[in-house]
């Protein structure tokens, strides 16, 4: 018996120690092995598109003490509420199976809690915090009954004009900078907010003579009520006192740009308003007298060794002069500043100032291929939307071409370029699709942000695909009715699609800006019916423009 009395102690002894490597003991680390919801593991990084019933399976390295689970498992919702859950254990407790007691709402951000006081059954603590966060799955519902594409682009023109009349300021009529903005007014976003009043005439929102009254009201303010210098307009306006509001500390006199786009507004209002009447008359008057003060030339002041001026500058201030010291230099938003400066009866700019100065004698080229499709002009990818936008408001792109593009090629190339970044989504950011894109200058929930492809933080602007409708129609048809349809509940409202959203932050805007909301109304009519185009390509002053600068128009 003695011969095998110490082997078999010795098995008794290593067999326990083994044992004991399994059980952990008083003290022992106590952690978390892995967590999925719904299959799918999240210890690194968020989950999105969860269902609104989610499975959340926690495993540990040993079994979970139940009586310290409700204390120490936990779930909020990104507005603060505690979400109550059921906890359920499988594998010896080694599995805790978490459940919400009611369904949690769409496109939702929440947080799992587990905190470092949850223990195991030997009264060790969990080694340390551990939050983890899901958003859950959009509503795919319809949230509004549908209707036919036209009636849907009808109605989107009708909700967002009353931004532009129900809100225009009540002492001048002009566009606020933003549904909290007050009295600051802007003079760009008022140019735009005119050509929206001729659609809305157009289609028979207002009245002629309703439409009439407001637009004489807004040209009467800018003349007798606003400062100009050399002819040009601030970017901000007082609406109340016509005071220019500085835009920033150098920024407080003459801005060119903004004054283009008031004048293109201007320009078209003229051009529909062609009655011979008294009232259309005085507003026709009216407004070439703004037109006609604008000193186009002063704007491209001459070198240092007094040669001719060789770029128009963006901003002038009577206290800082040319301070600010920005060429207005292609490819970007401002091809119309020099397209007007070439038009104008007097103080005109010569074709070397559009070479030199926005062309960059070639140098605004681009030429590159993205997705396949190639880029004539600009930065690669294209920049942001409203570059192929703001200043084709008025311009009509087809056919239009000079020596160094083909302008419908260049804005149907953007736009396509900017839906395909979206649809392959190289960030891998939520909601991006095929039907969920545009990437463009809105607020963000950082502020706001000029957002493009190589400028991308997950927002989406509704404006970027709804005014691309002329160059994509398809694809901004579908982006229109997803954004309708699918998130109306939570960016439409009473001026129409709110200014942007962010599906990986979960962040909805609550703002309304009038360069954002505009060209929206503006790029559907121009889709329907070109009005805008019509109207401003058949202004004698721009053909004959265009022609100074070498533009062809098919």
């Amino acid at each position: 018996m003695k011969v095998y009395f110490i082997p078999i102690l010795f098995l008794l002894v290593f067999a326990a120690c083994k044992k004991q490597d399994t059980i952990p003991q008083p003290g022992a680390p106590f952690n978390i092995n892995n967590i999925k919801i719904n299959d799918s593991s999240f210890i690194h990084s968020t989950i999105y598109n969860v269902g609104i019933t989610p499975r959340i399976n926690v495993s540990f390295n040993a079994p979970v003490n139940r009586i310290s689970v409700s204390a120490n498992v936990t779930m909020s919702a990104s507005t603060g509420m505690n979400i109550p859950l059921n906890y359920n254990y499988e594998n010896n407790d080694n599995l805790l199976v978490i459940s919400t007691q009611s369904a949690l709402n769409h496109i939702t951000s929440y947080t799992l809690t587990i905190s470092e006081q949850l223990k195991n059954r030997k009264d060790s603590a969990l080694h340390q915090d551990m939050n983890v966060t899901f958003i859950t799955a959009i509503d795919s519902t319809d949230k509004f009954p549908r209707i036919s594409d036209s009636a849907l682009l009808t109605l989107v023109e009708e909700q967002t004009f009353k931004y532009f009349w129900d809100f225009g300021h009540p002492v001048s009529g002009m566009a606020r900078e933003r549904n909290t903005s007050g009295d600051v007014c802007t003079t760009g976003g008022t140019g735009f907010g005119i050509m929206a009043m001729l659609v809305a005439m157009n289609r028979s929102f207002i009245s002629r003579s309703d439409g009439l009254n407001r637009i004489q009201k807004i040209v009467t303010f800018l003349q007798n009520k606003c400062t100009t210098y050399h002819g040009a307009f601030s970017h901000w306006v007082n609406g109340a006192t016509g005071a220019t509001v500085p835009f920033s500390t150098e920024d407080d006199g003459a801005d060119l740009v903004e004054t283009s786009y008031l004048m293109m507004g201007l320009l078209c209002a003229r051009q529909y308003f062609n009655e011979n009447n008294v009232s259309e008359d005085t507003l026709r008057n009216d407004i070439n007298d703004l037109w006609n003060g604008v000193e186009w030339n002063f704007f491209a002041p001459p070198s240092s060794g007094g040669g001719q001026g060789e770029a128009l500058y963006w901003h002038w201030s009577p206290n800082y002069g040319w301070e600010n010291n920005l060429t207005i230099s292609g490819w970007n938003e401002a091809l119309i500043t020099y397209v007007l400066a070439a038009s104008a009866n007097k103080d005109s700019i010569s074709k070397s100032v559009y070479d030199n100065g926005w062309a960059r004698n070639g140098a605004m080229k681009n030429g590159k291929q993205f997705f396949g499709i190639t880029l004539p002009l600009g930065p690669d990818y294209g920049g942001p939307l409203f570059f192929s936008q703001y200043s084709f408001l008025g311009l009509n792109p087809h056919g239009l071409s000079d020596t160094y593009a083909n302008y419908w090629t260049q804005d149907t190339a953007q736009a396509m370029i900017n839906y395909l970044y979206c649809v392959n989504n190289p960030q891998n950011y939520n909601g991006y699709s095929n039907l969920c894109w545009g990437l463009t200058a809105s607020d963000d929930n950082n502020g706001y942000s000029a957002h493009s492809p190589t400028n991308d933080d997950g927002v989406i602007s509704p404006t970027a695909a709804i005014s691309s409708l002329p160059y994509t129609p398809v694809e901004s048809m579908n982006a229109l009715k997803f954004f309708y349809y699918t998130l109306g509940d939570k960016i439409w409202g009473e001026y129409g699609f709110k200014d942007a959203f962010n599906l990986s932050n979960v962040w909805f805007a609550n703002s309304y800006l009038a360069i954002d909301q505009a060209p929206e109304m503006i790029m559907i009519e121009n889709y329907r019916s070109g009005l805008l185009w019509n109207l401003f390509m058949n202004c004698p002053e721009i053909q004959r423009g265009l022609g100074r600068l070498g533009f062809t128009v098919k």
